[in-house]
């Protein structure tokens, strides 16, 4: 399957190049052949070696070159630590989640949205761990995961037509929800409701309750879900964490607002303070 640029990245030039082949480069999840990346990348060879070569001597990539491979560069590690140090839920989160992690006795996950998806920031995992998608950094779907529908339930109206115009609905398993009018009906429950449940809708197997996390003006910050299997536990024994989530969720707001941390996705009204 071939890259697949949007408008905004064609207009944005030589830099909107190369972070769409640090994209692609980083999808693989391991070192990859030039000749795989050429693959699925829309640009002509010779572009393509060029924007490899420029991201390789600034550190963003880094080429084995015995096995003559593209892998993410410690440069751009550096980058994304610092972003996830300073721009991210997550070292606000740390020992609220470790909390809840040790409480609920199941794994844990914090996200936030992007793009209209979901991005794993931080995860923690009890004695008994579970193989499963989620890992801090991937991005995966809003429209069939607990925390991605949490969130979306609770964006303004504005956004949420943004966000919902962004999923694929892509079918996971027979539990998906496919199309716009059905994950709006669930939404409105779940805003009715205050929490969210993944009913195997993403991986079979794995169920969830998730949590909005919002600010004092209500806006949308981040999620945290509790999540197991259906081996172990059933939608009503998660149901039974909504207060350790709640609680959890507002020690984690009432500390983002402490370090006045800017809203995500949302234009902050003019005069308006920060949250």
């Amino acid at each position: 399957m071939r890259a697949q640029r949007s408008e905004q990245q064609v207009g944005d030039g030589t830099i909107g190049k190369a972070v769409t082949v640090l994209d692609l480069v980083a999808g693989f999840e391991r070192p990859v052949r030039f000749n795989e990346l050429r693959e699925r990348s829309d640009y002509p060879k010779a572009t393509l070696y060029r924007l490899l070569q420029t991201l390789t001597n600034q550190g963003l990539l880094a080429l084995d070159p015995e096995r003559q491979t593209y892998a993410p560069g410690l440069r751009l590690m550096r980058l994304a630590h610092a972003a996830w140090e300073q721009s991210s839920l997550a070292p606000v989160a740390r020992p609220h989640l470790s909390r809840l992690a040790a409480r609920a006795a199941e794994t844990v996950h914090l996200a936030q949205l992007d793009a209209g998806q979901v991005l794993y920031v931080d995860k923690r995992v009890p004695s008994r761990p579970v193989e499963m998608f989620s890992q801090a950094g991937k991005v995966g779907p809003a429209h069939c995961t607990g925390v991605g529908k949490a969130m979306l339930a609770f964006l303004d109206e504005a956004a949420l037509d943004r966000a919902v115009a962004l999923q694929s609905f892509y079918r996971f398993t027979p539990q998906t929800i496919t199309d716009a009018e059905t994950l709006r009906a669930e939404l409105a429950e779940i805003r009715a409701r205050g929490h969210a449940f993944d009913r195997e809708e993403h991986e079979p197997g794995i169920i969830c309750v998730a949590l909005p996390i919002l600010t004092a003006r209500g806006r949308v910050i981040g999620a945290l879900s509790v999540t197991s299997v259906t081996a172990r536990k059933s939608l009503n024994d998660l149901e039974e964490m909504v207060p350790l989530l709640r609680e959890a969720a507002a020690h984690i707001s009432r500390d983002m607002e402490a370090w006045r941390f800017p809203d995500q996705g949302q234009a902050r009204d003019k005069g308006e303070k920060d949250v």
